[in-house]
């Protein structure tokens, strides 16, 4: 059965412990993407056009590979070519993307994440790709990862400036269903050097992307992508207005990729 895109319905939630405790959550939605079908690159498939969602053109919500990767129109030989370079030949299977579309045009991407498979349908890698707020990018690869599992990397990128690179990610992803629902999972907590210091999360319940489901997403959430900007920049303000210290941006790692 050819795979179909999905949207995710579910919550984002972030906990700060230190050095004063700062939490919020918010509900969002989010697309996961099966790429290879949509790109007809996947073996036993042909590409069929997305009409319920704008691929790489203008909707009201929309998906252009050009947001991912080095910026090309095709993000899957993008990911191809990186899995290569990292010595990871046997993830030929779907490669399905969890993300947030654009919104009337637009998009911030935080964190997205590219769920690798073998051809036997077998998670082989996930590529966690990571936007900050001045436009720079980079990629965690987590080699053969296992659902349920810890997944550790050290911290090489800038995300928040009220956080060091001191310490390492902890990755965790969990994928169920259960009498026809299927939700999905991926937390990201951080630990420096004093113990754990940030607790993310991003969850939901996924559905078929359908013209009736786009266009819940969209009336749910009109502003969507101006709001994880605002949510952004608003629980900044509440940190800076604690007197949590304020880190400058150190350069972006010379090397794309973290494995």
């Amino acid at each position: 059965m050819t795979a179909a895109p999905l949207l995710g319905f579910g919550q984002v939630r972030h906990t700060r412990l230190r050095p004063v405790q700062n939490a919020f959550s918010y509900a969002t939605y989010f697309l996961m993407l099966p790429m290879r079908t949509m790109h007809g690159t996947q073996p036993g498939n042909t590409h069929q056009p997305l009409h319920q969602l704008a691929h790489n053109r203008r909707g009201l919500l929309s998906f252009f590979d050009s947001d991912h990767g080095d910026g090309r129109d095709n993000s899957v030989a993008w990911l191809d070519e990186l899995l290569q370079r990292e010595g990871i030949a046997d993830a030929s299977g779907e490669a399905w993307l969890h993300t947030y579309p654009r919104v009337l045009g637009y998009a911030f991407k935080p964190v997205s994440f590219w769920y690798c498979h073998a051809p036997d349908n077998t998670l082989r890698a996930i590529v966690v790709e990571v936007n900050n707020t001045f436009g720079e990018r980079h990629c965690y690869l987590l080699d053969r990862p296992q659902y349920g599992r810890d997944l550790t990397t050290d911290k090489v990128f800038h995300v928040s400036p009220f956080c060091t690179l001191e310490g390492s990610y902890r990755f965790r992803f969990m994928r169920s269903s259960h009498e026809g629902t299927d939700k999905t999972v991926a937390r990201i907590d951080y630990d420096d050097s004093a113990g754990p210091l940030i607790q993310t999360s991003v969850s939901g319940t996924l559905e078929p992307v359908t013209a009736a489901s786009l266009r819940k997403a969209f009336l749910r959430y009109p502003a969507m992508t101006f709001g994880v900007l605002a949510r952004i920049h608003w629980q900044a303000f509440k940190l800076w207005r604690k007197r949590v210290p304020f880190v400058s941006k150190p350069k972006p790692p010379e090397i794309f990729v973290t494995r």
